[in-house]
């Protein structure tokens, strides 16, 4: 059984965090159904928890450059759509968008 492109990112946003040195933990994960004349896929709105630090700092400033493998998906676009610290851990916002890799 193959993993949704939701699941997927989650996962692999995770493991790009990790090997940035910090912990990120999912709080909240919405995707919606998207398509275009030629594309399928889906929008993602992720909302993420993680202690600040410079690891941080330096991995959401260079996110909307990296790139996700995913089975079956390609990463068409991600943006940090927000972050607060004023807490502990603070918490980021991101949306992508999704495509089925033909």
């Amino acid at each position: 059984m193959s993993m949704d492109a939701g699941t997927q990112i989650e996962r692999a946003l995770v493991r790009s965090a990790a090997d940035a040195g910090f912990v990120l933990t999912l709080v909240a994960a919405i995707a919606t159904p998207w398509a275009s004349v030629t594309f399928t896929g889906a929008r993602h709105r992720l909302t993420l928890a993680a202690a600040r630090s410079p690891a941080l700092d330096t991995w959401l400033a260079g996110l909307a450059e990296a790139e996700f493998r995913l089975r079956g998906h390609l990463v068409a676009d991600l943006i940090v759509k927000g972050a607060t610290h004023t807490g502990q851990p603070g918490e980021i916002v991101l949306e992508a968008l999704t495509v089925e890799d033909c």
